[in-house]
């Protein structure tokens, strides 16, 4: 898997008729590693809006597991890695909630 400043620096908005941003060429390398060009776009939103720390590790999962449907394979992955993440951030949020309700009764 490249690293992502090899893939900034192979970057050229120029050369990409309609690749402008980052984001988007990083969502078009997603749909060539997983063979799964149709989906392009759906890829592409996910490079915008979605951590890029889940997209990898779903992508280094995939990758790594070389199943036929690698398309369905990241996509499952990146689902269980999204829940996880938000329970995490959900647990995080309720013990800062209660640390400042109790701070407040004191």
């Amino acid at each position: 898997m490249d690293k992502i400043g090899d893939v900034l620096r192979r970057f050229d908005p120029k050369s990409g008729k309609y690749i402008s941003r980052e984001f988007q060429a990083f969502g078009l390398y997603i749909a060539k590693r997983l063979d799964d060009e149709k989906h392009k776009t759906l890829y592409i939103r996910f490079a915008k809006t979605m951590p890029r720390f889940l997209l990898d590790e779903a992508l280094t999962f995939t990758m790594e597991a070389n199943a036929k449907n690698k398309g369905a394979l990241f996509m499952w992955k990146f689902k269980e890695l999204r829940k996880a993440f938000k329970e995490r951030q959900e647990i995080k949020v309720k013990s800062q909630n209660s640390k400042v309700k109790s701070a407040s009764q004191k």
